[in-house]
């Protein structure tokens, strides 16, 4: 009888490419998480009467720190990017000298809190368009980031007809008074049924003891018999 001998090829190991690649992805993943960000808020836009004074928010968060920060504000004029202001920040700490290069612009950011907002004097109509804050850090290998904050000016402030939301919330409301009105309903009724119930079952009980003695009374004397007399 002849045996024949299966060899089992032994597993091989993952390819080089695939643990670089993995290994490429995590370290992408960790400085992407270091970058700087620039960001104008929740809301990146604003509503303003001509003639009034606004304040266009800019704040930069970096992981790692920063190390002569540049940053700017531009206005799209049309297509075409208009400085407003710019300076670098050395430190976190520091105070940056900022240039202004147009006019009823104020910086008020003065890097406190990471903050780089700027103030617009008497805005116009003119005034109304896309800013954007940019920034670039060296010490990121200047990395940079810019975020893009919208003004829009008006003759006066549309008032909102709420009447539609009041009428949302009066329906939500009254449902819910119903729903809660029909639920105390119901537990009192069941409570009213239990405490019959629970009355029924007592005088069940007690009809049904005087039933027994009466039966038991009436029985003893149909059972009881006159001793014999012994003669």
């Amino acid at each position: 009888m002849e045996v024949q001998c299966v060899g089992v090829e032994a597993p091989r190991p993952g390819s080089p490419h695939v643990a670089v690649g993995l290994i490429f992805s995590i370290l992408l993943g960790l400085w992407s998480t270091q970058a700087l960000e620039m960001s104008v808020g929740k809301i990146p836009f604003l509503e303003a009467v001509n003639g009034s004074t606004v304040m266009l928010p800019c704040t930069y968060a970096s992981c790692i720190g920063i190390d002569n920060l540049y940053f700017n504000w531009q206005f799209n004029d049309n297509g075409t990017m208009q400085k407003v202001c710019d300076s670098v920040i050395v430190s976190e700490t520091s105070d940056p000298d900022v240039k202004i290069y147009r006019e009823r612009v104020e910086f008020v950011g003065k890097n406190h809190h990471n903050n780089v907002s700027i103030l617009l004097w008497n805005i116009t109509f003119e005034d109304g368009g896309q800013y954007t804050c940019f920034g670039r850090n060296p010490k990121e290998k200047d990395k940079n980031h810019s975020a893009i904050f919208n003004l829009i000016v008006v003759d006066e402030l549309r008032v909102v007809d709420n009447t539609l939301t009041i009428i949302i919330a009066s329906a939500v409301g009254g449902g819910i008074a119903v729903l809660m009105g029909f639920m105390l309903l119901k537990n009192f009724t069941l409570f009213v049924l239990s405490k019959l119930e629970e009355k029924n079952k007592e005088c069940l009980v007690t009809s049904s003891g005087i039933d027994n003695t009466e039966n038991g009374l009436s029985g003893s004397k149909a059972d009881s018999k006159p001793t014999p007399k012994k003669k």
